[in-house]
């Protein structure tokens, strides 16, 4: 046994029950406003029996439960709880990795790695979190040899579940999963898999190492053979290329000013975050879905290294007169359903260096970009302190434009600073 894996059950509407003891016990639909067009983007664990999941429509949800509560999301509240909970497991064992919101991996120590101790441990974590954060707060635990593993059975007993996958089990214990429930496995290489005469984990696990690798295909396609028997591989070093945000606009805004708007918000909300970071970018990436034939347009635009907002803002009012004469020629006229911002090869700013025309005339092009980066780092320091857009650059409220808030993305958890801005 070498990794525990934690998966918290109905995370988002489990943190609302916690936090409204008129909720507990009844389904709970977390949605993103409060709007019967809008999806589900999280059931609590009474309304998964009446088939309500991520992803289900509000007005299909309230179709199959009629006692149905619908709750707007407080994802400012999730980053809260979600730091607390991480606090209360290290409290018992290191912390890995943070896989998600709701998920955190920790590798076992040598004195927790027999089955004895690794679910005792398991069972303390479970324990502490309902006592310390919330009763609300159930969790599904997974004891494994690796961290695949460990998540595959996280997600075996749901919920309040402790499943142990045992390293003489294994790939024989895995073969009744569906494929798509491994993480890596979408529809298209499920469909890439069947090509190649794999429909199931047997048939990918009695390949060999280097057959399962040629139909997976890309570098080190063989990894997930090896994890599958039970091998614990190093973990792969990621690094981060772009920082972006994109937004689902209310039916009632796609029209051009609102979307204009919004793509403004969407910028600043990514430069700050650049700023934040310590990063500068060298690509903005502007991206749509139209309304009316669900196609997507991309258009991007290079930058001399930066991470000043005006720079942004510049580039963002280059690309926009594209985006609507694209959409100008659909069907239909300009309705944009999405749009996206994204800051693209990112880079550390490193150690900076004073400008050499920073004392110069103002309005001179090249003094420019020196003022208005400390300006926009001004602005950062400001709506820290006095809330979010305490000042902003041009209107970024009222009936022009949808609110565009900060939110949990899979696999991102925001900084409370992000709630800032």
């Amino acid at each position: 046994m070498r990794w525990l894996f934690l998966d918290l059950n109905s995370y988002f509407a489990s943190v609302e029950q916690q936090l409204d003891p008129a909720l507990r016990g009844k389904p709970i639909l977390v949605a993103p406003v409060d709007s019967d067009t809008t999806v589900a983007i999280a059931a609590s664990i009474e309304a998964k029996r009446y088939g309500i999941s991520t992803g289900t429509p509000v007005w299909e949800a309230k179709r199959l439960c009629r006692d149905l509560i619908v709750t707007p999301a407080r994802h400012d509240q999730y980053v809260i709880f979600h730091d607390a909970i991480v606090a209360e497991i290290w409290r018992h064992i290191p912390v890995t990795k943070v896989c998600s919101i709701d998920e955190v991996a920790c590798r076992l120590l040598d004195n927790e790695n027999s089955l004895e101790a690794a679910t005792a441990l398991a069972h303390r974590i479970k324990a502490g979190i309902r006592a310390n954060i919330g009763e609300c707060l159930t969790s599904s635990v997974g004891i494994a040899p690796n961290r695949l593993l460990a998540k595959l059975a996280s997600d075996m007993q749901k919920p309040d579940g402790l499943i142990v996958l045992h390293a003489e089990s294994l790939p024989q214990r895995l073969y009744d999963m569906p494929l798509r429930d491994i993480c890596g496995i979408g529809a298209k290489m499920e469909r890439r898999l069947a090509q190649d005469g794999i429909n199931d984990i047997r048939q990918y696990c009695e390949r060999r190492p280097r057959d399962a690798g040629s139909a997976w295909g890309g570098t080190n396609g063989d990894r997930l053979w090896y994890l599958l028997h039970g091998v614990d591989l190093p973990e792969k070093a990621t690094q981060s290329r772009s920082i972006g945000h994109s937004h689902v606009l209310s039916p009632g805004k796609r029209g051009v000013e609102p979307v204009r708007l919004t793509a403004r918000r969407l910028a600043l909300k990514a430069t700050s975050r650049l700023r934040r970071k310590g990063y500068r970018s060298r690509l903005l990436v502007l991206h749509a879905r139209f309304e009316h034939d669900k196609s997507s347009w991309r258009a991007s635009r290079k930058l001399s290294p930066t991470q000043d907002s005006f720079a942004v803002l510049a580039a963002l009012d280059a690309l926009f007169p594209q985006l609507v004469a694209a959409g100008r020629a659909r069907p239909g006229d300009f309705q944009i359903r999405m749009i996206g911002v994204t800051l693209s090869e990112i880079e550390p700013v490193g150690a900076e260096q004073a400008s050499l025309f920073g004392l110069l005339d103002p309005d001179d092009p090249l003094a420019r970009e020196t003022r208005t980066l400390s300006l926009s780092r001004a602005m950062d320091r400001i709506n820290e302190k006095f809330g979010r857009n305490a000042v902003s650059l041009g209107p970024q409220s009222g009936g022009r434009i949808d609110r565009v808030g900060t939110k949990i993305a899979f696999g991102r958890i925001p900084d409370l600073d992000e709630f800032h801005e």
